[in-house]
């Protein structure tokens, strides 16, 4: 039997408005945070006489953001069991993991900060080949990276923190705090790059600084020592005198001063029993993390790989699909125009991942809070509209690629190399038509992640990579039609990916025993 609705909910909150009003502050959050790097690059570019400084950044960047991001698990796993044990009414439960995900984001940023250090020399010459792009860039890269690397326990902190915060409902105090974060960084570059002429380390200086200000900011909230902007967390910031009692009694920690409660890392060892949800969720996050950024990575190399050049006798022309162009056809030139093509396909599918991991957002916290108060109901209806306007988002967007394919921006505003803008327009129409199907897997991703269904997670996508690049074999042997192209045969394969995500999704979400049971209450009033 289904519980009735909380009291203390707002009523005249229908499911669609409480979703936006999460997911619009989230989208603001998860796009704020990479303009720390883009303004470090730009700023960088502006200033700098050669392309070292470029090149260095590019290869520490990118160790810097794979080393954080496979990390995500702290918000991923975080926001549900938070949100699941504040609903259900275990307010010392939901603080007390709280306090343990900020622990163990501290411990591993520390961890993190510390093999980076002794990794980052090796790493960067002879893994990313900055030792080929020469010795001032490869000095460049080195020294940009040791300093990132200082900000990891911060960065983690960050991560925990935002996880604590949605499972209080709350999506806006994250975008305040990284809207301060980046106008700090954007001062710092002015005055250390343009100003002092620092160059990539003073890159470096700035965003590891701002990403400091931003963990104590986000851990003085958290202590009840700042306010928070929204959620249910934000209404702890109100006057609690008359629960402060009762709630020290039942062992949660209060600010005396201030009435508020305090979410802070927990510096005793835990039974195993205690972080024993944490712990398995987290595990099950990164192991999903790590196989889909394997499988990215495949496809990268994979891309490098393309055979649908041809050259010519002369060696002055390349035939491309029986056609004889007038550009050099070497087969360095060729991988390296394909890869191209495919990294900025990736980062026009990886952009538009960002607008709809907003709605994932907004769905694992409604999803978690719903569960923990035993409203199936609410379960059902929050996944329903999020899936509605996931399909509506992914349309969207599928406009706004065509438009953009249309009026040729797309393939001009990217690059001006005709090989590259020749195996970019392959795989513009398999971005385009595939937003709406990616948009329902993120959606069906936060579902999930809010009913806390980490390990099936993590097994499905083992399972969808698996059977992704055994497609990617089979697509490579054919003798004729798709097997002549390597790099649409990738992109392919990652749709097919995205498609096995889908299913396995789908399967436990309408799970008739299963945590969400989709349908659940619409076959009972069919019958």
């Amino acid at each position: 039997m289904e519980s009735g609705k909380n009291p203390k909910k707002e009523k005249n909150k229908s499911s669609g408005h409480e979703i936006l009003s999460l997911a619009i502050p989230a989208l603001a959050g998860l796009a704020i945070d990479p303009l720390m790097t883009l303004a470090d690059t730009a700023f960088v570019g502006r200033s700098a006489t050669n392309s070292d400084g470029l090149a260095a950044i590019g290869s520490a960047s990118a160790v810097v953001s794979f080393s954080f991001y496979i990390f995500n698990f702290l918000t991923t796993a975080t926001t549900p069991l938070v949100a699941s044990r504040r609903a259900s009414g275990d307010e010392r439960g939901a603080l007390a993991l709280g306090g343990q995900a900020l622990t163990f984001a501290l411990l591993l940023g520390s961890a993190l900060c510390v093999l980076l250090f002794a990794i980052a020399h090796p790493l960067l010459k002879y893994v990313m080949g900055t030792g080929d792009a020469g010795p001032e860039a490869n000095a460049y890269a080195i020294q940009f990276l040791l300093i990132r690397a200082m900000a990891a326990p911060a960065v983690l902190a960050t991560s925990a923190a935002t996880g604590i915060l949605r499972g209080y409902l709350d999506t806006k105090t994250p975008v305040y705090i990284l809207v301060v974060a980046n106008i700090i960084n954007f001062a710092i570059d002015v005055w250390l790059i343009l100003g002092v002429g620092m160059g990539p380390t003073g890159a470096a200086i700035a965003t590891t600084t701002a990403e400091w200000i931003c963990a104590v900011c986000f851990l003085g909230i958290l202590a009840g020592k700042l306010p928070s902007a929204d959620g249910d967390l934000g209404s702890n910031q109100k006057s609690r005198k008359n629960e402060v009692k009762d709630e020290e009694k039942q062992g949660i920690q209060v600010n005396n001063a201030t009435s508020t409660l305090i979410v802070v890392p927990s510096l005793s060892v835990p039974t195993w029993k205690e972080v024993r949800p944490l712990v398995i969720a987290s595990s099950s996050v990164f192991l999903r993390t790590i196989v889909l950024q394997i499988a990215l990575s495949g496809a990268a190399a994979m891309a490098a790989r393309n055979t649908s050049f041809v050259n010519s006798d002369d060696g002055q022309n390349v035939i491309i699909g029986g056609e004889v162009k007038d550009f050099p056809a070497t087969a360095a030139a060729l991988a390296s125009a394909s890869l191209a093509a495919h990294q900025i396909a990736l980062q026009l599918w990886i952009l538009c991942s960002f607008v709809c991991d907003a709605l994932a957002a907004a769905s694992q916290a409604l999803v978690a809070d719903a569960l923990g108060r035993n409203d199936a109901s609410d379960v059902r209806s929050h996944s329903r509209t999020v899936f509605a306007y996931a399909f509506a988002l992914g349309l969207l967007l599928s406009a706004c690629l065509e438009v953009g394919k249309i009026s040729g921006f797309l393939l001009h505003f990217f690059t001006d190399d005709a090989p590259t803008q020749r195996e970019l327009s392959k795989l513009l129409d398999i971005i385009i038509l595939s937003q709406p199907l990616n948009a329902l897997v993120f959606a069906a991703d936060g579902v999930l992640q809010g009913a806390a269904e980490f390990t099936y997670q993590a097994k499905s996508m083992a399972l969808s990579v698996a059977i992704t690049f055994l497609s990617f074999i089979f697509l490579s042997k054919l003798e004729s039609g798709l097997g002549n192209d390597t790099l649409v045969n990738v992109w392919y394969s990652l749709i097919l990916l995205q498609v096995m995500r889908g299913l396995t999704s789908l399967y436990k979400i309408v799970e008739q025993d299963g945590p969400i049971a989709l349908f659940k209450n619409l076959t009972l009033n069919s019958r």
